[in-house]
């Protein structure tokens, strides 16, 4: 029975509490509002753009602040999809996405691997790690991309369950710098040429998402994309899913104990100074960035 109103409940949350569906969406959009105002995500005038890929993160995080900002003329939210050339995945994702942004009037960008790096990851995944490739490309683009299209905040459909299993993954790994850069709120403001992200699902488990989907009708399948063979995150996750499952409230405890020692992480890690790749001019970190080796590896390996 629903714990707030006593009708037929549809979820049962971590916190042992059991909700209707009226409730539980109710209770899904109060959390995100209350993740945007306590971490500032969203200032009063923005130019929000959405990275969708057809998912259900994606297309929840959109449907949310479609609501959240429904009227509001200050706050304009859009839609980027980058495909990346994944036959019989991406074509799917491309036209459920499509039919979304068509139905509820938000403008919807495509970029793609093919006309800007001229090839799909399809083509170069032979003999490489597909999530490491996809990953640095796939970020470079976005920024690009976000750029160019004017956008003040790059919002992601990055959840409780992805930040839980990053943390520890760089705990094992012993990678504070890469911690240093977590959170709901990434980039530097004071760099252009890097667009800030914000994550709005930061605190929303994988399950709840997966239900506030399912009972707004936004997307009928969960398919993950078949590169999505990373062993030792898959071995994180499954690790974290029995600990919550005994333990229900892990995942909650592990991100909200990490937001108590970001300040000092990010005190702590020196911040590296940045450059401009001397082949694309775009920020990085080392003379050429990870993009441009990325692309010069593929290039040389053709001949």
């Amino acid at each position: 029975m629903c714990k707030r109103c006593k009708t037929k409940p549809v979820i049962k949350l971590s916190s042992g509490e059991s909700l209707c569906k009226g409730c539980f969406l109710n209770y899904f959009e109060k959390k995100v509002r209350k993740t945007i105002r306590v971490h500032k995500l969203i200032g009063k005038k923005e130019n929000l753009l959405v990275a969708v890929s057809g998912g259900k993160d994606s297309i929840s995080v959109l449907e949310v602040l479609l609501g959240i900002y429904k009227g509001n003329k200050n706050i304009k939210v859009s839609a980027l999809l980058i495909d990346e050339g994944i036959k019989g995945y991406r074509e799917d994702c491309i036209k459920k996405t499509e039919e979304y942004c068509k139905k509820n009037k938000v403008k919807l960008n495509i970029a793609s691997f093919n006309k800007e790096f001229g090839f799909t990851l399809d083509k170069i995944v032979k003999g490489r790690r597909p999530c490491s490739v996809c990953g640095v490309l796939r970020r470079s683009l976005l920024n690009i991309k976000a750029r160019e299209l004017g956008a003040t905040k790059l919002v992601t459909g990055h959840n409780l369950d992805d930040e839980a299993q990053t943390i520890i993954m760089n705990q094992f790994r012993r990678n504070m710098d890469a911690s240093s850069r977590l959170g709901p709120l990434t980039g530097n403001e004071n760099n252009n040429d890097f667009v800030r992200r914000i994550k709005p699902l930061y605190f929303m488990p994988e399950k709840e998402i997966m239900t506030y989907a399912f009972l707004k009708n936004l997307t009928h399948d969960f398919n993950e994309c078949p590169y999505n063979i990373d062993s030792y995150r898959n071995q994180i996750r499954e690790m974290l899913n029995k600990f919550e499952e005994l333990y229900p409230g892990t995942k909650y405890s592990i991100v909200s104990s990490f937001m108590e020692i970001l300040p000092l992480l990010k005190k702590k890690e020196k911040v590296a100074k940045i450059k401009k790749c001397k082949i694309c001019f775009e920020p990085s970190s080392s003379e050429i960035c990870q993009k441009c080796k990325i692309l010069n590896e593929i290039k040389s390996s053709k001949h």
